[in-house]
């Protein structure tokens, strides 16, 4: 239970540094992911209905990768290709999470947890560890990151990011 709770503090404080809103409090509502749910760009979390922290840093992805004024109106559960055909932003949440974990020294299987990712949690490690980043495209193309297949020596490439908040 320690390690737990000392784990849930990394990934909050990690995602409040970056300028992320976190907010604790009773979610009465079912959530797509349990104890979680973005409401106006704050990510909120009931503690006693988080089953996956790591579920906390893949959200944070979702916030991440929106403009600042998207950012302000996103609430409510997230889910790719069902609302404004947003696969191209979960593709880019998942690659962010990836890279979020990697910065605060997590391993995947806390963000890429077993019950995650409609199974694919594996092929997501596999792809990631092999360098295979799926996705590294969008995070270039919001300015995020740089492209490890074209060397830039004034920036550090992806996992690197150079910025967590899209602009």
């Amino acid at each position: 239970m320690h390690a737990q709770k000392e784990l849930l503090n990394t990934i909050i404080s990690f995602i409040t540094r970056i300028g992320i809103e976190v907010e604790t409090r009773e979610l009465n509502e079912q959530t797509f992911l349990p104890g979680v749910k973005i409401d106006k760009g704050t990510l909120t979390y009931d503690p006693d209905k988080l089953l996956y922290p790591g579920d906390l840093l893949h959200e944070a992805g979702h916030i991440a990768v929106m403009t600042e004024g998207q950012r302000k109106m996103l609430s409510g559960d997230i889910k790719a290709g069902v609302e404004n055909d947003i696969m191209g932003d979960e593709i880019a949440a998942i690659l962010w999470s990836f890279a979020a974990a990697r910065h605060i020294g997590l391993p995947l299987d806390v963000v890429f947890h077993p019950n995650g990712y409609k199974g694919a949690s594996d092929w997501h490690i596999n792809n990631f560890e092999s360098k295979n980043y799926v996705g590294l495209p969008l995070l270039v193309w919001m300015g995020m990151t740089h492209d490890p297949a074209k060397p830039d020596p004034q920036h550090e490439p992806f996992p690197h990011m150079q910025r967590w908040l899209r602009e």
